[in-house]
């Protein structure tokens, strides 16, 4: 498929047809990259894509600290912190 370089602003761009937006996963990111002299563009991941799938599969493999599991226990009381104000 070829599509035209038209020119967007000060820079230029390309149209690219619905059906291959969705046919690619892309939403309102992309990700870009050259690769051997070819433009590359993948769908933007996620911010922290995979962890969900890699926290079951390390607590499949026993792999995770059973505190981590625990937010009261990994956290500090407030009323224990000895806090220091800096009057500035």
């Amino acid at each position: 498929m070829k599509a035209e370089i038209i020119q967007i602003g000060n820079s230029k761009g390309i149209r690219i047809p619905k059906k291959v937006l969705e046919q690619c996963g892309f939403n309102s990111e992309v990700e870009l990259e050259i690769d051997e002299g070819k433009l590359v563009i993948t769908p933007a991941k996620k911010l922290r894509e995979g962890w969900e799938e890699a926290y079951k599969a390390m607590a499949a493999a026993d792999e995770v600290d059973p505190e981590l599991n625990d937010w009261d226990a990994a956290s500090p009381d407030p009323d224990e912190i000895d806090w220091v104000w800096d009057n500035k």
